[in-house]
């Protein structure tokens, strides 16, 4: 595409190619954060594609991601070869885009199934490079710290539920199918939450 003044105001020329490289619907999209014409989908049939805009015809790679369909991508702004995506299953996991390759299918750097419901929303941290926010059609909302390692604790016991990963930081409950997150970008660490029932806006009792 490209903007030109007319005149009348910036008219725009959009590039009448369709990118058709998904066989499913495609649920999300993410600039990269380093890179101008780069940008990412994700999709029902299951992958990743990372795009260039200067290459319409094709993406650029194609990765079989889950196993199950690919709803929310975040690409994280502080590290740009980081990239989370979630997926229907109720798990979500972090890529290196580094290790992707159009010959070997990628290995996630973490995975993490917690959520008992689709993944529906996925976000990084604005200023901290390891903290991820995600939501789930399981009511919850739940942050996480990937700098913990796996070998620094093993996951704690839980009556109620499954192992409790070393990773994850706090659990936000209380609202009914949780939709879209989003970290404030000046206040550190409050987060607001949209659902069925309205929406929320907390700060979570953890040093983020």
């Amino acid at each position: 595409w490209e903007g030109a003044d007319s005149g009348a105001g910036l008219a725009w020329s959009v590039d009448p190619k369709e990118r058709r490289a998904h066989k499913s619907s495609v649920e999300d999209l993410q600039w990269s954060p380093s890179e101008p014409t780069v940008f990412m989908s994700c999709s029902a049939d299951q992958s990743l594609i990372v795009w260039d805009v200067r290459q319409p015809d094709r993406g650029m790679i194609q990765v079989q991601a889950h196993d199950s369909d690919v709803n929310v991508i975040s690409w994280n702004r502080n590290v740009s070869y980081l990239v989370a995506s979630g997926a229907d299953n109720g798990d979500f996991k972090i890529w290196d885009l580094r290790s992707f390759r159009p010959d070997k299918a990628p290995t996630p750097v973490a995975n993490f199934r917690w959520h008992s419901a689709p993944i529906t929303s996925v976000e990084w941290h604005p200023t901290d490079e390891s903290v991820l926010a995600v939501s789930g059609d399981d009511h919850q909302l739940t942050l996480w710290d990937m700098s913990v390692e796996e070998e620094s604790g093993a996951a704690e016991e839980n009556e109620n539920g499954p192992p409790v990963p070393p990773q994850l930081l706090f659990v936000h409950q209380g609202q009914t199918h949780i939709k879209e997150l989003h970290f404030h970008p000046q206040a550190p660490g409050v987060v607001m939450s949209t659902a069925l029932d309205g929406f929320n806006i907390f700060k979570p009792a953890t040093n983020i």
